[in-house]
């Protein structure tokens, strides 16, 4: 049966999730995904100053503008290692293409997990020998790619392009060490579209910019973070040129499942109970709107606010204050859900009761109209709640 989500929906592309013993209470942990033919592929990479082997590998063999598959390992990160993580990183490459069928160069490499640890490649290598890629083996890879989330992601969309249908999936991990410029994420998306790497870098930049880079669980970035695209050109439409209409259309498309992807992350952030939505209204700038969306975001006092259902309205405008965006306070106007806690800068009497019970919800939705312009921004984030502490106090024990 056909799945409507996921790395397998776009025409061409199959995969799948074993476990090779990375993970210590016998999950999967190693995922495939894999073209029947080399596919266009271009990638987005954290700009952490200290990168894992496998993403230093991966970011090198993408600069080719192809790309075969992608294999990734979870319970690992493969880096901080030296020689041993780039010669690591090549032969999870060069087994993963004998595997397959394809270059090694055609391979892109990810790993995930804890710093510092060699990989063990005897037990990956026993491991790809069981990997079987078929249509329904998305579900098992977005599961194997899982570390401290508690949910697998997947997403999928489809638009109408020359008359074809062109589709769209993919699948993302992440749930701590997130915020932009790429976050302890990784993202594999597929298309059957027919366009080239050029186009589709621009394409995946401009979407990872308006959804990856628009969340941020805990203020931290990793070192293994990445969203890369592999384009089987199989729905054969007439190959996507940039400042076309054609473009326009599948640039919208792959947005809208990053978007998806993103809110998935965010919601499942590490002890999260609710998903937080930070939307900046009526900014001077788009850079002011975005610099105010962040710090509300990225507030220790805001998330855990949130947590306790405090409609502390105080601690939104206190961030936007020390974001350094340019607005004039005296203009702000705060609202949780669509209660309006504060007017021109200053509090209200408001319905507690209806605050209250928006602050219970699933999603959270934060708003600041500053009055001072026509810019926008939007940020996902999560609570910050007692589990969180636990989680990344026990992460390696």
């Amino acid at each position: 049966m056909e799945r409507t989500i996921g790395v397998t929906y776009a025409r061409g592309f199959t995969a799948a999730g074993v476990a090779c013993g990375i993970k210590k209470d016998g999950a999967m942990d190693l995922a495939v995904v894999a073209c029947e033919r080399p596919a266009a592929a271009a990638g987005v990479f954290t700009r952490n100053r200290v990168k894992g082997h496998s993403l230093l590998l991966a970011r090198k063999n993408v600069r080719n503008g192809r790309a075969q598959a992608v294999v990734v390992n979870s319970g690992n990160a493969n880096a901080c290692l030296g020689n041993r993580g780039d010669e690591d990183a090549r032969e999870l490459a060069r087994l993963a293409a004998a595997k397959l069928g394809c270059g090694e160069r055609d391979v892109l490499t990810a790993s995930t997990g804890v710093i510092g640890v060699p990989l063990p490649m005897e037990r990956i290598a026993a491991g790809l020998t069981k990997t079987v890629p078929t249509i329904g083996g998305g579900a098992d890879a977005a599961r194997a790619i899982m570390t401290t989330d508690t949910v697998p992601k997947e997403a999928g969309a489809c638009v109408s392009i020359d008359g074809r249908e062109v589709r769209v999936g993919g699948m993302a991990k992440g749930s701590g060490m997130i915020h932009p410029d790429m976050a302890t994420m990784i993202c594999v998306l597929t298309t059957d579209a027919a366009i080239g790497p050029k186009a589709l870098r621009r394409a995946l930049r401009a979407a990872a910019d308006a959804s990856f880079n628009r969340v941020s669980v805990d203020g931290d970035t990793s070192v293994c973070d990445k969203a890369v695209v592999l384009a089987s050109g199989l729905a054969g439409n007439a190959p996507i040129e940039e400042g076309t209409d054609a473009y326009a259309l599948f640039a919208c498309a792959l947005e809208d499942v990053c978007v998806r992807l993103a809110r998935m992350l965010a919601a499942d952030g590490e002890g999260a109970t609710k998903l937080l939505t930070v939307r900046v209204r009526n900014a001077r700038t788009r850079r002011d709107a975005r610099r105010i969306a962040s710090a509300i975001a990225t507030s220790s006092l805001c998330k855990t606010a949130a947590f306790g259902n405090d409609a502390n309205w105080g601690r939104l405008l206190t961030a936007a204050g020390y974001s350094k965006a340019v607005f004039d306070p005296e203009k702000a106007d705060v609202f949780i859900g669509d209660v309006q806690v504060c007017k021109n800068g200053g509090g209200l009497a408001f319905d507690e009761e209806a605050a209250f019970r928006a602050l219970k919800r699933d999603e959270v939705v934060y708003t600041l109209d500053l009055h001072g312009g026509e810019a926008e921004a939007t940020m996902w984030t999560c609570d910050l709640s007692t589990d969180y502490v636990r989680i990344n106090a026990e992460y390696r024990t």
